[in-house]
């Protein structure tokens, strides 16, 4: 035993075929007569006679041996509890599997899952120092999956070409590493991972905080169960919305950029979540699943085919970015995808400067000051010129203040003022005092709303038409608010009488 582990060469064959004899290199081959027994519930046993020639054995029988953790009865009619089908195909690179075969399986020439078209891709994995952890992988946005082995442990080398095949089928999405513990003690001890009789295969994620973290993986050794794996933990920044009732709400962070990926997929996209750990903390990210083009706020924002992108930028502006996206697999989609975001991000840091630039005038408050309704004020805020009249109506100081900052910020938007009318003074925004004004607000309610602290009326003074929102007025509510009326989204009313303000 000592001198099999001490031994790199021999140590590979006997994790890959359970003989420090085994030729790593063998090719493809026709199976001649062979017996296969369970060797328990981990470990499965081949016997091979002279049809394994491409092996080296020259008509001498060998045993092999393969560990595995999954159950024995997994998997219907195949007593191995795996796929066998998928470990030969790893192993040898082509040819059929053909002649008299026992073990539940049938000779139907399976072809190797390592084709050459993957082979033009070749993905390396990485050694992974403490350098190399520090700057690519620690909080980079990017998952990896990481194999931490030491030279004595086992199964080094049935891992690691799992993991291969796996960061291949998944290129772009996940990269792949090695931690030789031996070497980069530090390191192992760092991430709490200790390394005892076998090697031990982690990925490194963000599925369930903004922060990278390790999480272990104690699934079946095959390339299928590991993908799986893969998936459940690819980044979860892209928050999934109801396109139908959908608005870009205002940024708790304003000078982050939004985007919205709409696509047919009931579920976030693979290459949309890979992509938003990439991008954290620089957009902010939505998925929506569309199966109609034809809805109105599709064809506001001007899609025609979806895959679509849209954008909206640090000032308000809503743009699409493209549609029709078509890719051919998950690392040319996520390349596609890096490249609009990158000129997305890069236009929006240019808005910014040009913000920051421009000098701040004395004169001019920071927010759009809106009026108090009046007497004096109100045909020229609410008259009949006004298409659409959105009113805060407040019963206190503190409801007052909230209502106003609401308002400026919305009114300040290219969304909502482009949504349905082409003037730029389509929207009006005013303040109204509840407590001084209720013969105003009976015109539209017989109580004038006298248990609302805060309201929103929106009035429409040409029809005499009006709706209200008496929830708990946030800015995204009040977003909704204003785009369902505009949308036509909102059932109006009329009013009892036109109303006058004293």
């Amino acid at each position: 035993a000592h001198e099999i582990l001490s031994d790199e060469e021999k140590r590979k064959n006997y994790d890959l075929y359970g003989d420090e004899k085994g030729n790593p290199g063998m090719g493809a081959g026709n199976f001649g007569s062979h017996d296969f027994t369970g060797g328990g519930p981990r470990t499965t046993y081949f016997s091979s006679g002279d049809g394994w020639q491409t092996m080296g054995g020259q008509g001498n029988s060998k045993t092999f041996s393969f560990s595995f953790g999954g159950n024995p009865g997994a998997g219907g009619g195949n007593p191995f509890g795996f796929d066998l089908g998928d470990v030969f195909s790893n192993m040898f690179a082509g040819g059929s599997m053909g002649g008299s075969q026992h073990g539940g399986f049938a000779g139907s020439g399976r072809p190797s899952a390592r084709t050459s078209s993957q082979h033009k891709n070749p993905v390396t994995i990485q050694e992974v120092t403490m350098q190399t952890f520090n700057k690519e992988i620690a909080d980079q946005g990017i998952t990896w999956l990481l194999l931490f082995y030491t030279q004595q442990a086992n199964g080094q080398f049935v891992l690691e070409s799992v993991l291969e095949d796996v960061a291949r089928s998944l290129d772009g999405a996940v990269r792949a590493g090695k931690v030789n513990c031996d070497n980069e003690k530090a390191l192992c001890k760092k991430n709490g991972v200790s390394v005892g009789k076998s090697a031990r295969l982690f990925i490194y994620s963000y599925s369930t905080a903004e922060k990278g973290s390790l999480h272990e993986y104690s699934g079946d050794s095959d390339a299928k169960s590991l993908k799986t794996f893969c998936q459940e933990h690819l980044p979860r920044f892209s928050r999934r919305v109801d396109i139908t009732q959908f608005n870009f709400p205002s940024n708790a962070l304003p000078n982050l950029p939004e985007v919205l990926l709409l696509s047919t997929k009931k579920d976030t996209p693979a290459m949309w979540r890979a992509v938003s750990g990439m991008f954290h903390s620089r957009l902010i990210f939505y998925d929506a699943e569309v199966q109609d083009v034809s809805l109105p706020l599709l064809k506001r924002f001007g899609v025609k085919n979806v895959p679509a992108l849209i954008g909206r930028t640090v000032n308000g502006e809503v743009q699409l970015l493209k549609d029709g996206i078509s890719v051919k697999d998950l690392r040319s989609g996520i390349k596609e995808l890096k490249t609009l975001l990158e000129s997305f991000e890069k236009k929006n840091k240019k808005l910014a400067s040009e913000q920051a630039k421009k000098p701040a005038k004395a004169s001019e408050p920071k927010e759009n000051k809106i009026p108090l309704l009046s007497a004096s004020n109100f045909e020229e805020t609410c008259g009949e010129k006004a298409p659409v009249c959105i009113i805060g109506v407040f019963k206190s100081n503190k409801a007052k203040e909230k209502l106003e900052s609401i308002l400026s910020e919305i009114s300040q938007k290219t969304l909502i003022r482009g949504q349905s009318y082409s003037s730029g003074n389509a929207i009006t925004y005013a303040l109204l005092d509840g407590n001084k004004q209720s013969a105003f607000l009976s015109s539209f309610d017989k109580s004038g709303y006298k248990s609302s602290d805060k309201l929103l009326l929106a009035y429409k003074p040409r029809r005499g038409r009006f709706a209200v929102y008496k929830g708990e007025v946030s800015m995204e509510e009040a977003e909704r608010f204003v785009v369902s009326v505009l949308n036509g989204d909102v059932q109006l009313s009329a009013t009892g009488q036109k109303p006058v303000l004293r």
